[in-house]
């Protein structure tokens, strides 16, 4: 039986919401509505916690995609699974991802982990296979990439809490999770040093945080490709660029591990 989630209130910073166990669990549908003490609710869905609801948000080109069905069917079975070979110029299987990730992050039973912009929870699965006794909570604002998360999660027996929220104000409090994750999401966020610093605030000052993102090309014409994406909302940064933002929100590199544009990082709180 997983362990019940405390989140901090989106409207009240000092008010805390539980969360019942029994959503974690998805081969069992659960709805329901919880509130904190203030009074403000939220409801779960099919699993899935709103903490948003009708709540209208800035967001990109690319990010607004994520809203769209068909984008979160095939997002992980076509795109995903083709991405990083293509993008790194070689084959690059998800195992071999797998392979850096649980070596980074050394899942634990008991241990909270959370992914930032999870998608269709790719993370959140591969980290409960490494280590069912873990707690996972994979967030995301779209309600399409959830639902598929969901059926993803529950065909794998992957329990995990799934949450429906806005990343740059995370709803934990401080020092609440032993690892954080988060794939290719960073190239399409519209604030990300503000996201970063709410990923410094939730971790624990003894946390990992595992970063894939992709990074400016060296080719020219591959510069002028990805200089052509920009107008959608998909930021490239060098290497050196990057890191300066991951220091600048509180962050020291620990590792990194590059192929063609696509960067691992493994990122400790300073």
């Amino acid at each position: 039986m997983p362990m019940s989630l405390e989140i901090r209130s989106p409207k009240y910073e000092r008010a805390a919401i539980t969360i019942p166990s029994e959503a974690a669990i998805l081969q069992k549908g659960f709805n329901g509505t919880v509130c904190s003490n203030k009074g403000d609710e939220y409801t779960i869905r099919n699993n899935i916690i709103d903490l948003l609801g009708d709540k209208a948000m800035d967001m990109s080109w690319a990010q607004s995609s994520n809203h769209w069905k068909v984008t979160a069917a095939l997002y992980e079975d076509i795109w995903r699974k083709r991405s990083l070979s293509i993008l790194s110029g070689e084959e690059f299987p998800i195992r071999k991802e797998q392979e850096l990730l649980n070596r980074w992050l050394d899942p634990r039973p008991a241990f909270w982990y959370m992914d930032i912009g999870c998608s269709t929870a790719l993370y959140g699965r591969l980290l409960k296979k490494a280590e069912p006794g873990c707690e996972v909570v994979s967030l995301d604002f779209s309600v399409q990439m959830l639902e598929e998360a969901r059926l993803k999660s529950e065909a794998e027996e992957a329990n995990q809490y799934l949450v429906r929220a806005d990343a740059r104000s995370l709803p934990f409090f401080s020092a609440t999770f032993d690892g954080l994750t988060m794939g290719g999401t960073f190239n399409e966020l519209t604030d990300p040093a503000r996201v970063l610093y709410e990923a410094r605030r939730v971790i624990k000052k003894e946390g990992v945080f595992f970063m894939m993102h992709l990074v400016k090309a060296d080719a020219w014409y591959l510069r002028l490709l990805q200089e052509s994406t920009e107008f959608s909302g998909i930021k490239f940064w060098a290497i050196e660029e990057s890191n300066e933002l991951f220091a600048q929100t509180g962050f020291k590199v620990a590792d990194q591990f590059c192929k063609g544009i696509v960067c691992f990082t493994k990122l400790l709180p300073a």
